[in-house]
């Protein structure tokens, strides 16, 4: 395990102006649009399956599957783009995107227009197609970010990038009151293609370049290197179970919302879009919080324990806190997201633990099975509410989620200052 590296006393302050670099901007800006258009279809669920004539029951069915068609397309993406990342680099994944996700996005406003197959499976097809998408912005974004920056100032890189991305999720629930639901879906696709314009003048990896100059015999974007040893499969879903709490408190806590407000016996209607915007604006701060917090310990373990250590305590009060208002559970998932929002130091853990020849491919699709562990885990909170009720099936699963994450994080390296400029052999 490496040193933990400190700064001498002695030693000339680091210049935080390339934290204001057009690459930090324009990927802060991208994971921006990425949220917004990820979390869209959370938002618009409901009223957009209404306003094709589905009783209740189907638009709760319905609703999850479609859900479920874009988690799949996150996981699959999420190990396409990471490959891609490695072999051909940052930049061609920050292109191929957002362009797919864009115009995915654009098309699921056409939905009510759909005649040649079922409306609810092109919009379940759009929505594999924007998730496949979806899932290449953050990690390229995070590596290109952590490549670039001097390793004194990547933690606030990583914060900025991630602070100003989750602001994505209020203007998503502000469009959406606003405007109706197509055009919300409009509006995002729109605005990955204007972000097209700024893109073109950035430029691609310094670290990347130069592996592929001096480590040209070096393989790249091996996805299944990850799994060439038992110590190597060990390693890689540790860093997926560290992130797993996220998709729990927005996929469970937030997108059920409704379910667990008449759990509580509240007596106004708990709205899971504006959980989902709460959760998600919290995230914001907790973001840009917790790179400050890293550098202040100089590690990114403590960081996350003593983050994901408050994440669970909400999480109880959540569940058995005796929440009598809806105004009290919106309080709650603010605080949530606070908490949870230690999101840019796990993705920059991530980048550290891996080589540059395999560094996109790991920090790319780690978060994108997690997104797509929403699956598992949805279908196993469904099939423990008969038994234990809503409440007792979210703690059943809360209980895993944590303990995985909390034992993974536990075993990971520190990797505070750590040295990127290696291959993976």
């Amino acid at each position: 395990m490496p040193t933990t590296l400190s700064p001498s006393p002695s030693a000339p302050r680091t210049s935080l102006s390339p934290l204001w670099s057009l690459p930090v901007i324009v990927s802060a800006l991208g994971f921006f649009v990425d949220v917004y258009d990820m979390l869209i279809f959370n938002i618009v669920r409901v009223p957009s399956l209404q306003s094709l004539g589905l009783t209740k029951g189907e638009v709760s069915h319905l609703g999850a599957y479609i859900l479920y068609f874009q988690q799949a397309g996150l996981l699959v993406g999420g190990i396409l783009w990471g490959v891609i990342g490695d072999r051909r680099g940052r930049m061609s994944v920050l292109f191929g995107s957002i362009i797919m996700y864009s115009l995915a996005n654009i098309a699921c406003g056409f939905v009510p227009y759909i005649t040649i197959i079922e409306p609810t499976t092109y919009y379940a097809l759009m929505r594999f197609v924007a998730g496949v998408g979806l899932s290449g912005e953050i990690g390229a974004a995070m590596v290109l970010v952590s490549e670039i920056l001097p390793r004194a100032i990547r933690g606030y890189g990583s914060s900025i990038v991630a602070g100003i991305g989750y602001l994505g999720a209020g203007v998503a629930y502000a469009t959406s009151t606003l405007f109706d639901w197509q055009t919300a879906f409009f509006v995002g696709g729109g605005m990955g293609l204007a972000l097209l314009l700024l893109r073109v003048s950035m430029f691609e990896s310094g670290l990347f370049t130069n592996l592929k100059q001096e480590h040209g015999e070096v393989r790249r974007g091996d996805f299944l290197y990850f799994f060439s040893s038992r110590s190597r499969s060990i390693k890689f879903l540790r860093c997926v179970a560290v992130g797993l709490p996220t998709w729990f408190i927005v996929g469970i806590l937030a997108t059920f919302a409704n379910e667990f407000g008449e759990a509580m016996a509240l007596t106004t209607t708990v709205e899971p879009g504006r959980c989902v915007m709460l959760i998600y604006c919290g995230l914001a701060v907790g973001d840009l919080l917790s790179g400050p917090l890293s550098q202040w310990l100089q590690s990114r373990r403590r960081a996350v324990t003593y983050l994901l250590i408050c994440s669970l305590t909400l999480c109880t009060v959540y569940l058995f806190g005796g929440v009598k208002t809806t105004g009290s559970l919106y309080v709650i998932c603010l605080l949530l997201g606070i908490c949870t929002g230690y999101i840019a130091m796990y993705l920059t853990m991530v980048a550290e633990q891996y080589g540059t020849n395999l560094r996109a491919t790991a920090t790319t699709s780690a978060p994108s099975i997690v997104r797509g562990m929403l699956i598992p885990m949805t279908l196993s909170f469904q099939a423990l509410k008969p038994f234990a009720g809503t409440l007792g099936a979210a703690a059943v699963l809360g209980v895993v989620v944590f303990g995985l994450a909390f034992w993974s994080l536990s075993q990971m390296e520190e990797t505070f200052a750590k040295e990127l400029d290696y291959v993976e052999k």
